[in-house]
């Protein structure tokens, strides 16, 4: 037996196709089977029983063989392994099971054939094989094996079914014996389910084909029960097999005729329902297999180049790099080009919209809800298997990986189950007109506080589950109806205490829970223990009992806790006034019907899967048209290169032709293999799913933002996947589609932008990862002009700007400056740059990215900005506060790691630091810069705030301003200093740190300030910058960054000071007496009450920030006074 990397079982049974005949005769005769005794001896044959594959020393290649010695696996080009059987006289006959595709040879051998890497059986004189793949046999040379005889020949037009007593008779006595036989794998295989499929291509419709019902109510009616299970489950098992591995043709035939018959059984509803109760057959994770339409590796192998013929890729490129949609110089070949590959394209999305068709017939087969006249209706227990299916990915995830769906059935599983229960939720609109039509889709917020939906584990919004329940249950009961009973909390409560009590907190994975916000929140996939799990489930829920105070609704009903398999019908519909998954609808909840409810909660769960690895897959399949990106740009290069070659120099022309030729290769395949990724899983109908996806999960958290305080409820997972949702609308389907054409686009995308300015800083949200999504997704729409024209939109209550909290814990400041920054890019002083002049000529590593996007100031925001601080003076001092405590915190940490940068270059050794140091290091630069930009808009929007010295603040304002500009300037500018020694280093991972950023930043800080009303208070803080600006850093070196006005205006920056200084130079010194004992700069000004002792208002205020006692004699200061000298005679 020899085999490429491939799986083969050998057959455990005795039985074959070639005695199939007279082994049927035989029990038809006698009525019992008759079993060869494996102890008696065989003439013509040695070797042990039962017969297994020879694992000592009958072996060639890498192979992985089963520890039963009855399958085996190959690893490596044309392995060969023998068997443990020997014959010698007779005829004989050997059977295996082939469970993939590929190459593979098996015949006979004598005991001195000798196999290798290149030679197996069939390849040698002494040996005979097989090949099924191309039908021919071999010893060293091929030939035609023969006709492709079929084991079954049967006419199917004349096979009919009659109700006489005779022939159902007969029919009894022929499956009592047949019967048995149905339970074997091989016949079940090779002959039962290539007889139905020859049924269907007799012709006939496959939505309940007569034929085959009347066969499975036969089956039904003539079999034993465990026989007809034993028979279904392998011929689905079957199907999958075949389906799963069956090679890709361009009009997918093998794919269609399984799934056709897939659904033609499924069409039997006694045979459904056995499968979707089956456990091991039909779960959820083996029947997604269905709904895969599996990419292939080879291009030639899915015939794809007959099926499109010409290839194309883009050839025109904007100054970013960007493909260009739509060129205007594209040439008549090119369009032909184009267009002839759009067709080709279009011819493979219509076969591959064939499957899909079929696809979506067998979930809608699984959500009927109508077939109850054999017990619960299909879509329940379809409902109850996909919710474990999703408790088992959740709960798995990072543990056990190979116990996960792969990523890329999940994406066409969520892709066909969205289509099929919009049309369900689209049927039952029609019957019921005032229900919620599908395009308007939501899932109500009582779905995650009533304890009817399992959520297993996954954070919520306001923290567990379990500390929701103790802290909002007077909401509860007030605006839901819904009372929690006091020991079923206490109950949760010892429950979790026991089990600190006996693992510890510091041994939980995950954490412990978040009391009040003071201990960090666990992971959002915590995994605890089944029993931890059970206990949950059954003392945590929700009931509803008899209230100590009468509430509003006098009517209460009782809820019953279950657990996902113990649920039925009514449980999730309801009946007789009980709401079921409904149940606790708040007062802001309108009483407009949904949808039904078990649709509801498949909604639900759609959410959580696009969460649980959708997501990262669509942006995997992303790197193919990155790659055919990258290969066009080269080769558009190479042909440039070409062109300028010069004819002498011929040995380089070879070479660059060689490289054409490799390239245009490589995007032929590339461009065949992205139409097939494009009509699979980033098409236009997939784009609209994911679209959909995006409009509940707004609709959804409006509607539980309504709710007040139980918003708090609401899972994580829902934030997540708008966020998400729309990333993958804007990077990854476009620009094959485009988003302007999704219907409703600019209000929903105004919507989002609301959902994040409003939440970012809500208190209700408790999760600090949940929290800096976010920011950071606020901060990315602001990068978009389409999109940040949706943030102008957005009502001023709605954004806030800053959120007052400088904790290190919570840091929610960091990202806030990202959004201010963004906003002023492009008005700056030489700020209109998208990458940094240095870093032009490096190539970017993802070119999408917000930060790298062309400047797009907000002039709106930035007014509503300017009249925040402009009204509001005790938030406007604590803003700048913050800032340049910031400023002051980020600047420092860059300092102190860039010390230790210079050390470590300069040890003999050279032992750099870690990438992650040198990571941190560039991003508290960046955060430096940033804050000088924040303080620079400031400056120029609100310059009041600094130089209107009526505002108490403005002096020390200015006074911290000062002295940090000077910081950073003696750090950056000073001859041979420590950063000019890190920047020439010019490590990987500190590209962004250089001259220009910061210093340009500062001296935009300095012409604002000193352009708009110069002081002499300024001048020295301003003094010592000017001179290291002039000698250290020229801007005439950035003709491209700097305008000439913004030369001009530093210009009349340096002669202002100089004058001043001179004038500071030759005035008269103030007595030291009337100095500042603090500060020594400036004259005393305040005196303390009681104590009466004096200093400078700049010095006494910024004390009184953090402390209340005097400088001098520690005495509580109780107020200060203005102080001036009184005059001498």
């Amino acid at each position: 037996l020899s085999l490429s990397p491939l799986f083969l079982i050998l057959h455990r049974k005795p039985l074959g196709f070639q005695d199939l005949g007279s082994h049927l005769e035989s029990l038809l005769s006698e009525g019992e089977p008759i079993e060869d005794s494996k102890d008696q001896p065989v003439e013509g044959r040695l070797g042990p029983q039962p017969v297994v594959l020879d694992h000592t020393s009958g072996f060639e290649g890498l192979l992985f063989v089963d520890d039963d010695l009855l399958g085996v696996i190959g690893h490596s080009n044309f392995s060969s392994i023998r068997a443990t059987t020997c014959v010698y006289k007779g005829k004989w006959a050997y059977e295996v099971l082939i469970s993939s595709q590929g190459l593979m040879q098996i015949g006979w051998c004598t005991l001195n054939c000798r196999f290798n890497q290149e030679e197996g059986v069939g390849d040698t004189p002494d040996s005979y094989a097989y090949d099924g793949n191309r039908v021919r046999k071999w010893n060293v040379t091929t030939t035609n094996y023969g006709k492709d005889d079929r084991l079954v020949q049967k006419d199917c037009s004349l096979w009919r079914l009659h109700g006489e007593p005779t022939i159902l008779i007969t029919l009894a006595h022929i499956f009592n014996h047949f019967a048995p036989l149905m339970c074997k794998v091989y016949l079940v295989e090779d002959v039962l389910m290539n007889f139905l499929l020859g049924i269907l291509e007799g012709g006939g419709s496959v939505d309940e084909h007569p034929l085959i019902q009347q066969l499975m109510d036969l089956f039904w009616l003539l079999m034993e029960d465990y026989e007809v299970n034993e028979c279904l489950k392998q011929l689905m098992m079957s199907l999958l097999r075949a389906y799963r591995f069956s090679p890709i043709i361009p009009d997918l035939g093998f794919q269609i005729h399984y799934l056709r018959l897939t659904t033609a059984i499924l069409h039997h509803e006694k045979s459904r329902k056995y499968l979707l109760n089956n456990r091991s057959t039909f779960d959820v994770l083996r029947s997604v297999v269905f709904f895969y339409i599996k990419t292939p590796l080879r291009v030639k192998e899915a015939g794809l180049e007959e099926l499109i013929p010409t290839t194309w890729w883009p050839t025109h490129f904007d100054k970013e790099g960007k493909d260009e949609r739509e060129p205007k110089d594209e040439s008549a070949d090119e369009r032909l080009r184009r267009r002839a590959y759009e067709r080709g394209c279009q011819r493979l999305k219509k076969r591959i919209e064939v499957v899909e068709e079929l696809q979506v017939q067998i979930l809608r087969l699984l959500l009927n809800n109508k077939d109850k006249s054999t017990g619960e209706a299909s879509r329940y227990i379809f409902l109850n298997k996909f919710r474990k299916f999703l408790q088992e990915n959740a709960s798995n995830r990072g543990q056990h990986p190979t116990a996960l769906c792969p990523p890329e059935y999940m994406v066409c599983f969520l892709h066909r189950l969205i289509t099929a229960v919009r049309t369900c939720w689209d049927e039952g609109n029609r019957k019921n007109p005032g229900s919620v039509r599908s395009e308007e889709a939501y899932v109500p917020p009582q779905l995650f506080y009533n304890g009817k939906v399992d959520y297993f584990d996954l954070q919520r919004l306001g923290g567990l589950l379990s500390h929701l329940k103790k802290t909002l249950k007077d909401d509860l009961a007030s605006k839901a109806n819904i009372i929690i009973d006091p020991a079923e909390i206490q109950s949760t409560s010892m429950d979790d205490l026991d089990e600190d009590e006996e693992s510890g907190a510091a041994q939980r994975p995950f954490g412990a829970a978040a009391m009040g916000g003071a201990l960090a929140r666990p992971s959002w996939l915590s995994s605890p223990t089944l029993g931890r799990a059970n206990r949950f489930l059954s003392t945590a829920a929700v009931s509803l009992m008899t209230p100590r105070r009468p509430l509003s609704q006098p009517e209460k009903v009782k809820v019953r806790t279950l657990t996902v398999e113990q649920r039925t019908e009514e449980d999730i519909e309801g009946s007789h006034g009980n709401d079921g998954l409904l149940l606790g609808r708040p007062h802001e909840e309108p009483e407009q019907p949904v949808a039904d409810k078990s649709l509801l909660e498949i909604v639900d769960g759609i959410v959580m899967m696009y969460n649980l690895s959708v997501h990262q897959q669509l942006g995997k399949m992303v790197v193919v048209a990155d790659d055919v990106h990258e290969y066009a740009v080269a080769l558009k290069d190479t042909d440039e290169k070409i062109a300028r070659c010069p004819a002498r120099r011929a040995d380089i022309l070879e070479e660059l032709q060689k490289s054409q030729k490799v390239f245009s290769e490589k995007l032929n395949h590339l461009s065949r293999r992205l139409a097939w990724i494009n009509a699979t899983i980033y098409s236009k109908e997939k784009m609209l799913d994911v679209y959909w996806l995006l409009c509940v999960c707004i609709r959804t958290i409006e509607h539980a933002d309504n709710t007040s305080s139980l918003f708090a409820f609401a899972p994580e997972f829902y934030l997540n996947v708008a966020m998400n949702a729309y990333s993958a609308l804007k990077n990854y389907f476009s620009p094959a589609n485009s988003m302007d054409e999704l219907p409703g686009y600019e209000e929903t995308l105004a919507k989002l932008a609301a959902i994040l300015a409003k939440h970012f800083a809500d208190p209700r949200i408790v999760g600090t990862d949940i929290k800096d999504s976010l920011m950071q997704a606020l901060a990315s729409y602001v990068c978009y002009p389409q999109s940040l024209r949706a943030v102008e939109r957005i009502p001023e209550e709605h954004f806030c700007i800053y959120s007052g909290d400088d904790s290190p814990a919570v840091r929610p400041w960091a990202q806030t400056n990202w959004i201010l920054v963004r906003l002023w890019r492009g008005c700056g002083f030489g700020y209109r740059y998208t990458r940094l002049p240095h870093l032009l000529k490096t190539k970017p590593e993802d070119a999408n990215l917000p930060s790298l996007q062309k400047p797009c100031p907000s002039l709106l925001l930035q007014r509503h900005m300017a009249e925040l601080l402009s009204m509001d003076k005790d938030m406007a001092a604590s803003f700048l506060n913050s800032v340049l405590n910031q400023l002051n915190w980020a600047f420092s940490e860059f300092i102190g790691m860039i010390q230790e940068i210079q050390q470590a270059a300069e040890r003999p050794e050279r032992n750099f630091v870690d990438t992650r140091q040198l990571k941190v290091c560039a991003t508290c630069f960046d955060l430096s810069v940033s804050l000088l930009r924040v303080l620079e808009m400031t400056v120029t929007l609100v310059p009041e705030i600094f130089l209107d010295w009526s505002r108490p603040s403005a002096e020390l304002l200015l006074r911290r301003l000062a002295q940090l500009l000077n910081q950073v300037l003696n750090r950056v500018t000073a001859e041979k200093n420590l950063f000019d020694r890190v920047v020439n280093l010019r490590l990987p991972g500190l590209e962004s740190v250089d001259h220009y950023p910061i210093l340009v930043a500062v001296t935009g800080i300095l012409v604002r300030i000193l352009g708009v009303e110069p002081s002499s208070s300024s001048a020295g803080a301003a003094t010592s910058t000017a001179r290291p600006v002039r000698k250290h850093f020229s801007l005439h070196a950035y003709t491209d960054y700097i305008s000439e006005e913004e030369k001009h205006k530093v210009e009349l920056m340096l002669t202002f000071l100089t004058e001043e200084s001179k004038q500071a130079a030759a005035s008269t010194p103030t007595c030291e007496e009337d100095l500042c004992p603090i500060c020594y700069a400036h004259s005393i000004s305040a005196v303390f009450k009681p104590c009466s002792h004096k200093s400078c208002k700049a010095c006494i205020n910024q004390h009184l920030m953090n402390n209340k006692d005097c400088f001098f004699c520690k005495a509580t200061i109780t107020g200060v006074e203005d102080y001036s000298k009184p005059a001498t005679s």
